[in-house]
């Protein structure tokens, strides 16, 4: 009897740390983190366009100079938001995040619509290789940012699930932020570069 209570309480120990999902929240924090970074990568290469499309604008369109500083600070605060691994588990530091990235949209669309007043510039085969490259950075952030929102809706239901639910209160893995309906609005519309080639 006591040697068939053994096996038993093996067999039940082995099902439960199976099933436990220990091995699954280690996985799905690693997608979400490898998701984040391509997030991160695609709003550093954008954030990288942005001083040489300031530039090439500058010299055309010198009366602008309040929304070409719109851009530059918001580029400022977009760049210099320190993003940790942390932001992935805080919804207020995510939300921020969400909030610089946002604004730096928004001047880059002002900036976009004030350059059709300048036929000069949109003829500029610089500022066209560069509108060019600012739309492939803004669907590469579209995607980057979809494949997070994936990232994040798996683990989320890992960490929702019974009885994995348990398993993330015992070894602390809450539930992550992801991207809002809202903040998408906001964030998603890309500015509009393109200025009938």
């Amino acid at each position: 009897m006591k040697k068939w209570f053994t096996r038993l309480t093996i067999i039940l120990s082995v099902l439960m740390l199976s099933s436990c999902g220990y091995n699954d929240f280690q996985t799905k924090d690693e997608a979400t983190k490898a998701a984040w970074g391509e997030v991160v990568n695609q709003y550093q290469r954008r954030a990288d366009l942005i001083p040489n499309l300031v530039n090439t604008v500058k010299g055309y369109a010198t009366h602008e100079k309040d929304t070409l500083e719109a851009v530059t600070k918001a580029r400022a605060a977009a760049t210099s938001f320190q993003i940790t691994p942390e932001v992935l588990n805080n919804p207020e530091a995510f939300n921020k995040f969400q909030q610089v990235q946002g604004e730096l949209s928004s001047a880059l669309s002002r900036l976009m619509v004030v350059t059709e007043n300048y036929p000069q510039l949109k003829a500029d085969t610089g500022f066209r290789d560069l509108q060019s490259q600012l739309e492939g950075t803004e669907n590469r952030i579209t995607v980057a940012r979809q494949r997070y929102i994936v990232a994040v809706k798996d683990y989320n239901v890992l960490a929702r699930s019974f009885p994995t639910n348990i398993t993330a209160k015992i070894f602390s893995y809450p539930v992550k932020p992801s991207f809002t309906v809202e903040n998408e609005k906001a964030i998603s519309t890309a500015p509009a570069v393109n200025f009938g080639k």
